[in-house]
Parts: structure tokens; sequence; C-alpha cells
């Protein structure tokens, strides 16, 4: 069910506890063909689900919802890994932003879900604890890195659930795995509590069936967080008022040069056919030029690599997480590299050593410097686009959802999947992914639509406009039971 028709049951008089029983049986049923959690908190969310029973007139906008977490968001109590060795049996002491507020909502959580290890991949193979699956087609990738809560969304074990995007990371999972997904305005939604890959780059957003389901998950989990340095002050409207239908009059850029070398042919008969479902409700097509976003990729790879670099000098071994076992007379320098290699996965150790090349002496000015001089023409790219348009459409990916090991040899192939979602992230603006078709195969298809700083509100109009006339996200995958 969609989170609307399952908060009208509840609000009819149905069961919290009714409900997340039968969200952990589907759990247990799909579970195995999928591998979407790393973690199940079953008894936490009878628990949960029993309290929020018995005080039903304090319910909230999610009351009695099931909701899953991506494993790089911190739960009080409940394993937390990153899909990393050097994190197991981390257990946090804190519940992260999104977690406080979710549950002041009253959703329960019910588990944590499947990812790149440290959100670092676009296919959740890079995952520890091997890879998720897509439930249109096992043998395919559900995208990444939060490719285990699109799976959870996308084979019906829970309605909704967060992720984070740094270059993608809820909206390729999304057009890959037939939901939605969407990224808001950097600094929207509060990182406290987020384990960081790159911290100019990372926002956490949610995973549903519908635009409108999104909108009532971002308008519990965004908002100013003292915690968070980098959080917005800017004041959140009540997104699911903007849910009219009417597009009219709406500017849609449609950056055609962009769009050419390297795109699926069922992508770009899906993308031309949602155009034309924008325009004959009312929305204007206009030409636009994005010159520097076919930068974005090698720009991105510099940028969240060197952050990357940065943000895990701090699993040493020390405080928390794996450390390796010594040989008698080494010393702490011994245990560092040790412990490092034996905890980071093959991908992570990649990133970690470009994004240390790149900030080193002698190599700064002419990569990490250069990558945030055009991240800024990148963003008046923008900026001029959004003179003559109110959003801007790519497909969301250039190709459907591809085979597990297909690319795993080849990561420049895997990165470039990546090719119409970095953008987002770099200039810090909204983005949403909705479904807009399938491939010859049978496999789910996006549209990406980008807004304005801090314009979520028309981004979820649109959207949900678009799915108002169009049955893509109706459909479900044939699991096996």
């Amino acid at each position: 069910m969609t989170l609307r028709e399952l908060t009208i049951q509840l609000a009819d008089g149905a069961s919290a506890v009714t409900i997340v029983e039968a969200c952990l049986e589907r759990i247990k049923t799909a579970e195995p063909s999928i591998g979407a959690f790393i973690t199940v908190t079953a008894e936490r969310a009878l628990d949960r689900a029993r309290a929020l029973d018995a005080a039903r007139a304090k319910g909230g906008p999610l009351h009695g919802v099931p909701v899953a977490l991506k494993d790089n968001i911190c739960t009080a109590g409940v394993p937390t890994t990153a899909a990393s060795k050097i994190l197991r049996g981390f257990i946090p002491p804190y519940d992260a932003a999104v977690v406080q507020r979710l549950e002041a909502a009253g959703a329960v959580i019910v588990g944590k879900t499947n990812l790149d290890e440290f959100a670092m991949g676009s296919s959740t193979e890079n995952s520890s604890l091997g890879p998720s699956k897509n439930p249109w087609d096992v043998t395919r990738t559900p995208g990444g890195s939060s490719g285990g809560s699109a799976a959870a969304v996308a084979a019906g074990m829970v309605p909704v659930a967060l992720g984070s995007d740094t270059g993608g990371s809820i909206r390729q999972p999304a057009a890959l795995c037939g939901v939605v997904g969407l990224k808001p305005t950097y600094g929207r939604v509060s990182r406290y509590g987020l384990i960081a890959f790159a911290s100019s780059l990372d926002q956490i957003g949610p995973f549903a069936h519908t635009a409108a389901d999104a909108a009532v998950m971002f308008n519990v989990i965004a908002g100013h967080d003292p915690r968070d340095a980098t959080s917005s002050t800017e004041a959140i409207p009540d997104v699911s008022a903007a849910l009219t239908g009417d597009v009219k009059g709406v500017r849609v850029g449609v950056p055609r040069a962009f769009l050419g070398e390297g795109v699926d042919d069922a992508i770009s008969s899906a993308f031309a056919a949602s155009l034309d479902v924008l325009k004959a409700r009312g929305a204007v097509l206009v030409d636009i030029e994005l010159p520097h976003a076919g930068y974005g990729i090698p720009v991105y790879y510099l940028i969240a690599t060197a952050e990357a670099s940065s943000n895990l000098a701090r699993y040493d071994g020390v405080r928390y997480g794996h450390r390796a076992a010594l040989a008698a007379g080494d010393g702490l320098r011994e245990m560092y590299e040790r412990t490092r290699d034996e905890g980071f996965g093959a991908e992570v150790k990649r990133r970690i050593m470009l994004g240390t090349y790149v900030l080193s002496a002698g190599y700064y000015d002419a990569y990490y410097l250069k990558a945030q001089q055009v991240r800024t023409l990148l963003r008046r790219d923008y900026e001029q686009a959004f003179e003559r348009a109110d959003l801007i459409a790519t497909p969301t990916t250039p190709t459907p959802a591809f085979k597990l090991g297909e690319k795993t040899s080849d990561p420049l192939q895997m990165y470039l999947n990546d090719i119409f979602t970095v953008s987002a992230n770099l200039t810090g603006l909204p983005a949403i992914s909705v479904p807009c078709g399938f491939s010859r195969d049978d496999l789910p298809i996006g549209l990406q639509l980008t807004g304005r700083m801090f314009d979520e509100a028309s981004l979820l109009r649109a959207a949900d406009a678009y799915q108002r006339d169009t049955t893509f996200h109706t459909r479900a995958p044939a699991l096996a039971d």
C-alpha cells in the first residue's frame, strides 16, 4: 500500500501492531530473494507498535507506519555498520536527527537496509555483506548506494524508507527499482547522525511509491537543526498543500545537448513520452543549455573522494569499530595500517587513495582546486537555466538496471551511471526521480526533475501531476512467494 492508504487505515482504527506484523511477514518472505536488510528490528518494532496502539490519541502523521532506514543513519541501541567491516559491532548511543523526527511523528523503525560500503557505489555490490538485488529481476542491481532502501519499498516490504544521496544515491536506485526518490536541497534535512561520506554533498531523503507520500516524509524530516552546522534556517512550507495537480504554465527546461551519447533507446523514448505527459497537463517545454554538465562526473569524483579521505580518517581502530589483532612488537602505526586494511573494502580504499592524492602537495591546485572552480561554473549554468525554466528535466539514469557483476571490474563505467544525478549534489539543488516507463526487459525507468534551491514544493507538485496521468508507479514486481 502507499503511505496515504496506510495512514487512512490507521486513522480508521487499524492496529499498528497488525500493520507492523504484516510488514515483518513480508520482509520474511521477500528478504531471502532481495537482501534488502542488514538488520531487522522485529521485537523493537512490535514493542513500539504496541505502545502506539495504547496511545492512539497522541498519534502523528506517521502514526504506526513502518519505515526502513539506510544503515548509515545512526539508531540508538541498534547496530549501524554503513555496510563496512570496520564498523562491525558498532552500536550508536544516540539517534540521528531524522530518526528522532520520524519517531516523534509516530513512525515504527523496522530495520536497517543494505548499501554500498560508506555509501560509495552505484550498485550496492560494494557492501561487505553482499549485494542487494532488484525486485524486478534478481539478477540485476537495485542501484546504489541506497539500493537496500529502494528495493525494500519496491518489493512491498515497507511503504517508505530513508536513504542518503551524495551523487545520486537516492534517485538512481529509485529509478532502477521503479519508485519515487527525493533528494532535498542541501541543508534542508539535518545530517546529524548520518555517517559522513562527503560532507558538502550528502543529504538524507525519502523513498516512496508516490510523490504525495514523499511530500509527507519530507515534511516530517525537514527543518533546521542546530546540531548540524550546515542546516538551513529557511522556513519549511507544507509541501503536501502544493500538490494541486496544476502545472499549467510551469516551464520545464530540457538540456537536449546533454542527453545524447550513451543514453539507452528505451530511456530516451520513455523520457520523451514523459515530457509529452507534462506538456498535456499545461507545462511549457523550453530548451536550455548546461554547458559544464559533462564535467560533473570528474568534478564529483575529485571532490567526493577528497572529502571521503578526510572523513574516513577517523576509523583507526582506537575508539570504536573493528581493531586488528596485533603481533608481538607491533606498534600504533601497524595497528592503524592493519585495521584499515582489514576493515575497508576495495572501493573505499580506491576512493581514499584517490582523495588523498588530489589533496596532496603538488596536486591540490591541479585537481581539487580546479574541480571546485568547475563546480562554481556548474552552479552558474543552473542559475542561468532557471532564468528560463522553473524545473529541469532529464532521465535519471542513462540505462535501466544492469546485471550484477557487469560493471564491477570497470569503475569508470560504474561511475558514469551517475552522469545525470551528480549535478544536483554539486550545486545543492533539490531533485526527484519518478517512475516513467519500462524497458523491453520490463525494467523500470525514471524521470528526474531538478528544482531551484529550497523549492521542493514545485518539484513535488510536478511529480505528483505526472503521476496523476500515469500508472507506472502502480505496477509491482512479481516476486515469488
